[in-house]
């Protein structure tokens, strides 16, 4: 046998470099991604150019588009509903998130117990999140409801018993899929840490703080990014629930172009809105991965 052989040369299928001498061993093909990126152009990209161009025009939904230049967008950045619906928008995210947050965390991180008991409840923990988000509106506007509801008082009347209905509502219905993003990220963390704790006589309480939270930095993030983009697309909820009522303490920015697309037929001055949202929820969502250092984690292991 030559010396080329045994160091794995031309000869055989074994050791043959393949396409211009690179082993793509273990990498999956480029191919598999083009459904997914034919997907996500035909349905986030072409509809978000789509509605930044109609923010440029003048448009009632019936004939062609007239240019507009940037009226819209002066008229946007002008409108006192505008202010008001950003305030609204800033509070309801912080809330929610702060709201879903502590609560999915802490659910999470039961979770990832290994007893059957937790497996259970987890899967029946994860049942409102399959429910739409209609659905869910619609069973707490009956729940609500101050003559034949559980509850027997106008709670969507007033201004923080509307805004606090939709903040209990979202999170009924989001925080088991959060739940199960940091269960997944608790049991990644290696089963070691704990045991040298315990060695060290940390207890339950400590253990927590100063390892498990430390740990699940990266899946905070990711799941806060998630719930802070969720909380600013709020719309069914808002609609069944309150109609931005009561009077508009509670008309979010999706709210305010619903009302300037579907009521007023102004859909350049909607797709205003929109192209504000996508572009406000954009550069938060970039901000949040650069100040969190999220971006320069380079392990597969939650946090090591």
């Amino acid at each position: 046998m030559s010396l080329t052989q045994l160091k794995g040369g031309p000869r055989g299928d074994a050791g043959r470099p393949r396409s211009g001498g690179h082993n793509r061993t273990g990498r999956p093909s480029a191919a598999l991604a083009v459904p997914g990126v034919l997907f996500f152009a035909f349905f986030a990209l072409a509809p978000m150019a789509l509605a930044f161009y109609l923010s440029f025009t003048k448009w009632n939904g019936l004939g062609d588009p007239e240019p507009a230049g940037l009226a819209n967008w002066r008229k946007l950045l002008g409108d006192d509903r505008l202010t008001q619906s950003l305030t609204v928008t800033v509070s309801l995210t912080v809330v929610s998130w702060a709201f879903q947050t502590v609560v999915s965390l802490l659910l999470g991180v039961w979770a990832a117990g290994r007893q059957r008991n937790r497996a259970v409840l987890s899967a029946v923990f994860f049942v409102p999140f399959l429910l739409s988000s209609t659905a869910i509106s619609l069973l707490f506007y009956a729940l609500l409801d101050p003559n034949f509801g559980i509850i027997h008082k106008d709670t969507l009347g007033t201004t923080s018993g509307a805004f606090l209905a939709i903040v209990f509502v979202g999170g009924w219905q989001f925080i088991p899929f959060h739940t199960l993003i940091y269960q997944g990220g608790a049991r990644q963390i290696p089963e070691v840490l704990y045991q040298a704790a315990a060695i060290d006589g940390a207890g339950r309480y400590r253990q927590f703080f100063s390892i498990t939270l430390p740990q699940l930095r990266n899946t905070a993030t990711t799941s806060s990014v998630l719930m802070i983009v969720g909380s600013l697309t709020y719309f069914e909820t808002v609609l069944i629930l309150t109609q931005g009522g009561p009077g508009t303490d509670t008309a979010i920015l999706p709210y305010l172009m619903y009302q300037a697309g579907f009521k007023s037929y102004d859909f350049g001055y909607a797709s205003a809105v929109a192209s504000f949202l996508v572009l406000a929820a954009t550069a938060l969502s970039l901000l949040m991965v650069k100040l969190s250092g999220f971006g320069a984690m380079r392990s597969t292991r939650e946090g090591m």
